[in-house]
């Protein structure tokens, strides 16, 4: 297991500069005042593919050398790592394929084939998706991008808490969205070196606690298809971002789906930016956890912005 150093930040960092946006941080004193905290949203739902995966794939795609590059990448994804990756591979003008359940929203699926990805379709399910993949990766040679079990991939993830702390002083804490852990394990890369006084807090849907299960156990626990509106975050972790988890995450918070879909909504109505459900769970963890945040200076990372405009999940409710 090549487990990714603070230097293969630092060389990511400036690896993906020519291709990413160093995004803002908004504050909402509405929210703040709602919380008893300040919050401090790193926005990127304003990243490039709306999604702050495109910092994972883009160093894993220039990071490959031209002989490596020639047969392109492939990978398995409900949706951002997916369009983030057909971007990179896009700019560097190689072919990107991608499996993607049937079930990902059509948002997704647009992106993809809009940055030239090829997508290959799979059950809504973890063994399905790899199953299908390993299908795909036979027939094609590509090199395997895996949407967060990759140093190279958590290395590009820890780039945005690198920006955080430095756009923000004096923070207390981090809250981020926990799926397979790609974020969550960038953040603790980057943070347990530069800033390790900052709490690590990863937020989970009740429906897809593995994570949080797989914290209090000790051990990694894997749900198969669970069943949640953040569609991002239904993958389970790996013994990479284990390893992060197990070593520097200070808790893991859930919240039920009623609570992420409030959650989104009430960003969307008082902060007028548009993000998905995955990315509504910190904000969703902090609205149920309020004394525990209360006086508090807490970044919050919004981690994307692809939605189906057409289903929106407080519609038809």
């Amino acid at each position: 297991m090549l487990i990714p150093n603070y230097d293969d930040m630092q060389a990511a960092h400036e690896r993906i500069k020519p291709y990413v946006h160093r995004t803002p941080v908004l504050t909402s004193s509405f929210l703040n005042e709602l919380t008893g905290a300040q919050l401090f949203f790193k926005c990127e739902n304003f990243q490039k593919a709306a999604a702050f995966k495109v910092r994972g794939a883009s160093n894993a795609v220039f990071g490959l050398s031209d002989e490596q590059a020639r047969q392109g990448v492939a990978t398995h994804s409900s949706g951002n790592h997916a369009l983030s990756l057909s971007y990179a591979a896009g700019r560097r003008g190689i072919p990107c394929h991608v499996v993607m359940p049937h079930t990902a929203p059509q948002a997704k699926k647009d992106a993809v084939i809009g940055y030239g990805g090829q997508i290959t379709e799979c059950e809504p399910s973890t063994s399905s998706r790899e199953a299908v993949f390993a299908e795909v990766h036979a027939r094609t040679g590509a090199d395997f991008v895996h949407p967060y079990n990759d140093a190279r991939v958590i290395a590009g993830q820890g780039t945005c808490s690198r920006e955080l702390v430095e756009q923000v002083e004096g923070l207390d804490a981090v809250v981020a969205p926990i799926g397979g852990g790609g974020m969550i394990s960038g953040t603790c890369l980057t943070l347990s070196h530069q800033a390790p006084d900052i709490q690590v807090i990863a937020a989970e849907p009740e429906q897809a606690d593995d994570a949080y299960r797989s914290f209090k156990a000790g051990h990694i626990i894997a749900d198969d298809a669970p069943v949640t509106v953040a569609d991002g975050l239904k993958v389970p972790l790996k013994d990479l971002t284990w390893h992060f988890v197990s070593t520097h995450v200070t808790d893991i918070l859930t919240a039920s789906e009623q609570d992420i879909i409030d959650a989104m909504r009430l960003t969307w109505l008082r902060m007028k930016i548009v993000v998905e459900p995955s990315s509504a769970v910190p904000l969703a963890t902090i609205l149920k956890n309020k004394p525990r945040f209360a006086g508090k200076r807490v970044g919050v990372i919004i981690t994307g912005g692809n939605v189906d405009l057409d289903k929106l999940p407080w519609m038809n409710r």
